[in-house]
């Protein structure tokens, strides 16, 4: 079966970009080399394709009640607000973790993890509590979608636009022309810990606007960036990645993400029970950041104290800003606090880590 291919492939191509199958789509894993993109990045700024996301619009006189009814977070916010949250089984397990942007009254937009795309647009069907006044519709294929990271991000994009882009407020959305562009969505939000915004863009008339990017962070010396170095960007942040730190055996509260689960938000929401009973259990479990001596932790290893195994590592790699080992992994909630001791094994060997806080990273600026 052929790969699925964003509006940007040729770009990537002609950058000389390492592309591999990633879910199902031709994308580029890096295009320097994933330490010079990741630096790149906090040192300046970055433009990413994430094309590849899902995009679910909800409309209708119900759509913010119903998605209210579908996610944990309370989405208690204006038109030209998104908000980060998470969507739950009645077990309390996480079906995804996306973003809310809402976009008028009664218009709603889901950006959902592209893993997720089929699965999760099965379930807000089938979830649906308004389905004839909150109308959904998989809008997967008609956007592309470019991400422009780093401190310089919102004056390069600035000068392609209608919109007032420095102004827009972090989780910020408007609705904007941008390099000739109409109809497109520029939201201030990201996945590397840096400034930066999210650009919806329509996919017929994309391939232009990464152009015109380009050509405009010229000054920062901008440089597209691969799925490398925003996997060692986003990690560095401690932003989750479905599949490994979150899944359909977590929840938000073992995640350390009960802060986008408002338990006691008007009508509830899917899951919110079993929630409330862990949350009065406590957690068994929680998703930490580690420091790992020598060697470098990734997905699966085991955690161990004293010979026996409590754990698991999620996500680890080494971090090219703090020139340590770093990981997220899930420890009994009694060795969670920073400061606590445990071992990872590293294809049967050992190496000693300790908890710190989260993030491993927060932006100078």
């Amino acid at each position: 079966m052929s790969l699925l291919r964003t509006p940007f492939y040729e770009q990537h191509r002609a950058a000389g970009a390492r592309l591999i199958d990633f879910g199902g789509w031709e994308l580029p894993v890096q295009f320097s080399g994933i330490m010079e993109e990741h630096r790149q990045v906090r040192d300046s700024v970055g433009l990413f394709d994430v094309s590849h996301m899902g995009e679910i619009r909800v409309r209708g006189p119900d759509a913010l009640s119903a998605v209210r009814r579908l996610v944990t977070n309370d989405v208690n916010i204006e038109v030209g607000q998104a908000q980060y949250t998470l969507m739950c089984t009645p077990e309390g397990g996480i079906v995804d973790d996306l973003i809310v942007y809402r976009l008028a009254d009664k218009d709603l937009l889901l950006c959902v993890n592209a893993a997720r795309r089929a699965a999760d647009w099965e379930w807000i069907t089938a979830h649906n509590p308004s389905p004839e006044t909150a109308v959904t519709i998989d809008e997967g294929d008609e956007w592309a979608q470019i991400a422009v990271q780093g401190r310089h991000a919102p004056a390069i994009l600035d000068g392609l636009t209608d919109a007032d882009l420095q102004g827009t407020p972090r989780f910020g959305v408007a609705a904007c022309t941008l390099a000739g562009v109409s109809g497109c969505l520029a939201a201030r939000t990201g996945y590397t810990g840096e400034d930066g915004f999210e650009v919806f863009i329509p996919a017929a008339q994309a391939p232009g606007v990464w152009d015109a990017v380009m050509t405009a962070g010229a000054p920062h010396g901008i440089r597209p960036i691969g799925l490398g170095a925003r996997d060692t960007l986003r990690l560095e942040a401690k932003m989750c990645l479905y599949g490994n730190d979150i899944t359909l055996e977590t929840t938000p509260l073992e995640a350390g993400l009960r802060w986008a689960v408002k338990l006691d938000k008007p009508g509830g929401f899917i899951g919110d029970e079993a929630l409330r009973r862990q949350k009065a259990e406590r957690p068994r479990r929680r998703l930490v950041c580690l420091v790992v001596e020598k060697r470098i932790a990734r997905h699966g290893h085991p955690i161990l104290v004293d010979g026996a195994e409590i754990g698991v590592v999620t996500s680890g790699t080494r971090s090219p800003s703090l020139g340590t080992n770093i990981a997220l992994g899930y420890v009994p909630l009694p060795l969670s606090r920073p400061g606590s001791s445990v071992q990872v094994s590293v294809r049967g060997r050992l190496a000693d880590a300790r908890v710190v806080r989260a993030p491993f990273y927060k932006r100078p600026y």
